[in-house]
């Protein structure tokens, strides 16, 4: 199946009292024209109004507003698959994790499974973050960490509650973690859904897009267990190095590594490489071509646990080509 007719999908994530909800129900309520499956842990933490459910003794809902909400009762590859087969189809499918939950396995399903593979995609990891207390969650929550280190997109929620300095502080924060995330401060999660949904963010080539923010420099001092090292080289670099020595750093360090993020110029190739992981699983391809006047520096962002900076410059270092 193509990429064009592949369904999208959306991992909706944040911890307890984020806004999760709010922003579930802004988009199964808004007049969009777009049917969306939502697949949630628990149906009643959804917290949508009870006559929005035409028939709640299914485990797939019928809703009002044209979009379906589904209960997980069992294997997460299951449910998307009946949802896949159902006539009508969707424009795309949504995933709210809890607010303790590690969004890592949900992105693995769209590596493992060849048949999820084939016929719908991650589009993107939405995670909703309350700006005045995430500060206080970083510090004490490991998963409040994960959530942020995993977003292609954050909602910075809440910032109605906070001074305008301090909302500075928590930005900076963010970014010490995850320096690629596109940005966004919400009150009320109130921004227009097409800024969420259906944006491409987890595609290979979408990463191409964000490419001026992707090294950009954070001098914020932080003690946060997950942190981010950028690498950046400008000879070229040999792919067979580069995937010997990122298949074993991952092989042996993949629990630790939370996501991966690289825009590679590989010696003999005129198109940019690019890639992208969870964990231990990685994919790439070629992007599109480099242009003449371009500096083809090789670019890669690696977010986790214990990163030594020093070693990893090492190892990319000695990728590059003879």
């Amino acid at each position: 199946m193509s990429a064009t007719s592949q369904i999208p999908v959306t991992v909706l994530t944040g911890y307890l009292g984020a806004g999760k909800t709010t922003l579930l129900n802004r988009v199964l309520t808004e007049t969009h024209g777009k049917r969306y499956a939502v697949i949630v842990n628990e149906f009643g933490e959804i917290g949508i109004d009870n006559e929005l459910v035409v028939n709640a003794d299914e485990e797939v809902f019928e809703m009002n507003n044209g979009c379906i909400c589904c209960t997980v009762r069992g294997d997460l590859i299951r449910i998307i698959g009946n949802l896949l087969k159902r006539k009508g189809g969707f424009d795309g499918i949504l995933i709210e994790t809890t607010g303790l939950a590690d969004p890592a396995p949900v992105a693995q399903t769209f590596f493992v499974d060849d048949d999820v593979r084939d016929r719908a995609k991650l589009d993107s990891i939405v995670t909703v973050v309350d700006a005045k207390n995430l500060m206080a969650r970083l510090d004490d929550s490991h998963e409040a960490a994960e959530q942020v280190a995993f977003a292609d997109i954050i909602l910075l929620n809440k910032t109605d509650l906070v001074p305008g300095d301090e909302l500075s502080r928590v930005e900076a924060r963010i970014r010490a973690i995850n320096p690629t995330a596109v940005l966004h401060r919400t009150e009320r999660c109130a921004l227009p859904v097409d800024t969420v949904l259906g944006r491409r963010a987890f595609d290979l080539d979408r990463i191409l897009e964000i490419e001026p923010d992707f090294l950009k420099e954070d001098d914020h001092e932080h003690d946060d267990a997950i942190t981010s090292v950028a690498l950046k080289e400008s000879r070229p670099i040999d792919l067979n190095r580069f995937n010997t020595w990122i298949s074993g750093l991952l092989r042996t360090r993949g629990q630790d590594i939370l996501r991966s993020k690289g825009i590679l110029h590989i010696k003999g190739s005129p198109n940019r490489f690019v890639f992208q992981g969870v964990h231990m699983l990685i994919e790439g391809d070629d992007g599109k071509p480099w242009g003449p006047e371009e500096d083809r520096d090789s670019k890669l962002v690696l977010i986790g646990r214990g990163l030594d900076e020093a070693e990893l410059h090492a190892g990319f270092e000695a990728c590059v080509a003879g």
